[in-house]
C-alpha cells in the first residue's frame, strides 16, 4: 500500500471526532505581477505556490484556524489555466467548532462597514463576490437547470445556523446594496464565505468553509483520483468511414499545468 493511501486512511479515522475546515485558494489576480497573468504563466505559478506554501505554514504549523490533527490538499487547473488548491483541515478535539457562535469566529459571509475595515472590504469586493447570475445573467457558467449551482443569491439570515447538508448557513444580515459600477449592485447575498485574517494577508480568492461530516473529504477524493482531463478524437480517412470508428484517447493539459510539472511542484 502506498504512503498516500495510508495517509488517506488516517484522515478518514480523524474525521470521527474532528471538525473540518475547507479552504479553497485560487490565483485569479495577483498584485505582484506588473503584466497580465496570461503573459507570464511561469511567474504566476511561482507566486501562487509561494503563497500556498505560506498558507500551509499558517494553518498547519501556526494553527491560525486551530490546531490541525490531519490535512490533505490537491491542486487543480481550471480550463483557462489558472491553478487553485482545495485543502481539507481536520481540527483537534479541543479546537472543535461546536455551535454557530464558533462558526462566526472563523467564517464570515458579510460585507462589513467600509469605514471600519476598508482594507478588508476592498479585498472582499475584489475577490469574494460571486459573479452575476440567475435573472441577472442566465448564461453564467454557474447556471445549471436554470439555477445557480452555488445557490446565489442566498437568502438573508440574522444568525448563523446549521444547514440541511454538511455545511452551515452563515449569517447574512440585511444590508444596503453597494454599487460596483456598470449598473451592478451587490449585498451580503452575493458574498462567498471567507476568513478575515487569511483574506487580508493573502489578498486573493480564498474561500473558507466549515464542514461537519465526511462530505468534504469525499469531495477532495474526487480530485485526487479522477485523473487528468481527457478528450476523444475521431480519425477519418478521406470520405471512408470505418464501421467501428477509429479514435484517439488523448490527455489534455494546459500550458500552466505543464509549467507546474516542469517546476516539479506537488499536486497533492
Amino acid at each position: 500500500m502506498s504512503q498516500s493511501d495510508t495517509d488517506d486512511m488516517d484522515v478518514d479515522e480523524a474525521l470521527e471526532d474532528g471538525v473540518i475546515s475547507y479552504v479553497n485558494m485560487a490565483a485569479r489576480e495577483n498584485g505582484a505581477l506588473s503584466c497580465r497573468p496570461q503573459d507570464r504563466p511561469d511567474l504566476l505559478k511561482r507566486i501562487f505556490r509561494l503563497k500556498f506554501e505560506q498558507l500551509k505554514d499558517d494553518v498547519i504549523n501556526k494553527g491560525v484556524l486551530g490546531k490541525v490533527k490531519s490535512y490533505m490538499y490537491v491542486t487543480e487547473f481550471q480550463k483557462r489555466g489558472l491553478p487553485h488548491v482545495h485543502m481539507l483541515l481536520v481540527l483537534e478535539s479541543n479546537d472543535k467548532l461546536r455551535d454557530p457562535k464558533d462558526y462566526d469566529s472563523m467564517v464570515r459571509e458579510e460585507i462589513h462597514q467600509l469605514e471600519c475595515e476598508p482594507q478588508l472590504n476592498e479585498a472582499l469586493v475584489k475577490h469574494m463576490i460571486h459573479r452575476p447570475c440567475g435573472v441577472i445573467n442566465r448564461k453564467s457558467p454557474c447556471i445549471k437547470d436554470g439555477r445557480c449551482k452555488k445557490m446565489h443569491p442566498k437568502q438573508f439570515l440574522d444568525e448563523t445556523r446549521q444547514g440541511t447538508d454538511s455545511y452551515p448557513e452563515y449569517r447574512k444580515r440585511f444590508d444596503e446594496s453597494i454599487s460596483l459600477g456598470r449598473d451592478r449592485f451587490i449585498n451580503n447575498r452575493w458574498v462567498v464565505p471567507y476568513n478575515s485574517r487569511l483574506l487580508l494577508k493573502y489578498d486573493c480568492h480564498i474561500n473558507v468553509e466549515i464542514c461537519t461530516s465526511i462530505k468534504g473529504i469525499m469531495y477532495l477524493y474526487k480530485y485526487v483520483y479522477k485523473g487528468p482531463d481527457r478528450v476523444a478524437m475521431e480519425v477519418h480517412k478521406g470520405s471512408y468511414m470505418d464501421k467501428i470508428q477509429q479514435y484517439v484517447d488523448a490527455r489534455w493539459i494546459c500550458a500552466p499545468e505543464a509549467l507546474w510539472k516542469i517546476f516539479q511542484f506537488t499536486l497533492y
